[in-house]
């Protein structure tokens, strides 16, 4: 088996050759033509004097580019970071900080936001930063536009990209995915080209990806799902990829009808944002054929329809997290429609799962407990952050994911609950304490604590109950637009109350529960 990542690229390109591997708008790759273009970026990379381990970054949309510099940090042995493209300046600036990276790929013009921008309004600062390459749009003063990097290619001798690539190792980091957590600050989840390469091998056979799909990816690079089971997985497969920088039902109709997608994967809101269309009749959706969701309860009668009036042959349902490469259980394809609605499906082949009680004991069939994995698909670590991990990952290899969950006598397992504070934003996990420690940079703030409150168009929404600093004011709507300015829009707190003092215990630990009260919730 293929054990790094170049070494995929280089296989498929020689067994697709021109068959194509990239779908952009104007721009058509093939397998050959990608392996060119990831050897021409790579090389650039190495004339800058990117090294094996370095932290490489891409703050970018769904885009050709994004995998072609993807590949190429890879091929040079670098590390891939990934950055939400729904982060602000002060957020992205943390990432970068604690990855170290060395170079960022990112864009100046994606919905009217310059990510370059973002950063030095932030005041970013980042002295081991040497790079920052622009994709799309205008190069501001002290960046590179995409073609002048390209154009220092020629700095390296034609074979160094390749010489670079035979000393990749499988166990060499291939990438950090940073998640958020209940320490307040996102940690970076460390995974190998081995270990992305046998999951998403399961992943891809399990779910049925073959050669020559034509896989619509609406699914944002920057998460394990659009990338590692999107893009990496399709190229992996020899099926084509559709990139698509953001969900909009009447592109996505329009994009399969013209494209003749059979591979369409997405939230379960996804799908019923397609049903729900009123124009739907009128485009010619029948090469559907794979569908694969997850992250929130579905509706058994949701399958049936998407089976039997979106034409899907496929749907599966799955369950993984960050830590975990991004799959630990799915469905199959033989599985009943209750099943795949109501389950996230059994182990993958080769892992292990449990349910366990608070003292690390089984609990039996169908009793809630801790969910946890232990596999070749369990993260190496969180990068520089020794304590986390040991918190994460136990003595004997298991990896604790916080989730709470049930395994019937198949060995299917049910999420019924999720970790203690974290609530789910339009399909986003949010944290309080990472938007907490964002609120406290505020001027003028004092305390913040944060607690999911429910939400009639998204499930649920951030409700802040801020105290001002001495001598200061606060107002909601100050708190409310300096959150927008500053988080993603997912974790902007939609209510926000001022008070004079948080509840605490004995100990001093904010009691969220009655704030949760006084919200009535």
């Amino acid at each position: 088996m293929i054990e790094t990542i170049p070494k995929m690229l280089e296989k498929q390109a020689e067994i697709c050759g021109d068959r194509p591997a990239i779908v952009d708008g104007a721009t058509t790759l093939s397998f050959a033509g990608l392996a060119e273009r990831v050897d021409e970026a790579a090389r650039a990379l190495i004339s800058v004097g990117m090294q094996k381990g370095d932290r490489i970054a891409i703050w970018a949309p769904n885009a050709w580019e994004w995998i072609v510099c993807a590949l190429a940090i890879h091929s040079v042995g670098a590390v891939l970071v990934p950055v939400n493209t729904r982060y602000k300046g002060i957020e992205a600036t943390y990432l970068l900080a604690k990855s170290g990276a060395k170079a960022l790929f990112t864009v100046t013009g994606f919905l009217d936001v310059d990510y370059v921008a973002l950063l030095r309004d932030a005041g970013a600062d980042l002295p081991q930063l040497e790079q920052i390459i622009v994709l799309r749009g205008d190069a501001p003063e002290g960046t590179l536009g995409y073609d002048a990097f390209l154009g220092l290619a020629s700095g390296a001798p034609s074979s160094a990209a390749k010489e670079r690539a035979t000393e990749v190792r499988p166990d060499d980091l291939a990438d950090i995915l940073f998640t958020s957590g209940t320490t307040g600050k996102p940690k970076g989840a460390m995974c190998t080209h081995a270990q992305n390469l046998r999951t998403f091998d399961q992943w891809s056979s399990i779910v049925g990806l073959r050669e020559g799909d034509r896989y619509l990816i609406v699914l944002p690079f920057f998460h394990s799902f659009g990338y590692k089971a999107g893009w990496f997985s399709a190229l992996m497969r020899g099926a084509t990829v559709f990139p698509e920088p953001v969900f909009d039902v009447n592109v996505v109709l329009r994009r399969v009808q013209e494209d003749a997608i059979t591979m369409l994967p997405g939230p379960p809101s996804l799908y019923q944002s397609i049903l729900l269309h009123p124009d739907r009749a009128q485009f010619d959706i029948s090469s559907l054929r794979l569908a694969v969701t997850g992250a929130a309860a579905i509706p058994v009668e949701l399958i049936h329809r998407m089976k039997d009036e979106l034409g899907f042959e496929t749907v599966i349902t799955a369950y993984g997290l960050t830590e975990s490469c991004g799959v630990v259980t799915m469905c199959r394809l033989d599985d009943d429609p209750e099943t795949i609605a109501t389950t996230s499906g059994r182990a993958i082949p080769d892992v292990e799962v449990r349910i366990i009680d608070s003292e690390g004991g089984r609990v039996p069939a169908n009793e809630p407990g801790e969910i946890v994995v232990r596999g070749y698909n369990v993260m190496k670590g969180y990068f520089d952050a020794g304590d986390e991990t040991k918190k994460a990952i136990d003595e004997e290899g298991w990896l604790h994911t916080g989730d709470i969950g049930t395994m019937d006598e198949r060995g299917y397992v049910k999420i019924t609950d999720r970790l203690k504070d974290m609530f789910i934003v339009g399909g986003f996990n949010a944290y309080p304490a990472e938007i907490e420690n964002t609120l406290l940079q505020m001027p003028g703030m004092g305390e913040a604590a944060v607690i999911g409150v429910p939400d009639d168009r998204l499930g649920e929404v951030g409700m802040a109950f801020v105290v001002p600093a001495p001598g200061q004011e606060l107002t909601a709507d100050a708190v409310i637009a300096w959150s927008q300015k500053n988080m993603a829009n997912f974790k902007v707190p939609r209510r926000v109350e001022v008070v004079e003092a948080l509840p605490r215990n004995a100990t001093g630990k904010v009691v969220k529960f009655e704030l949760r009260e006084r919200a009535n919730v």
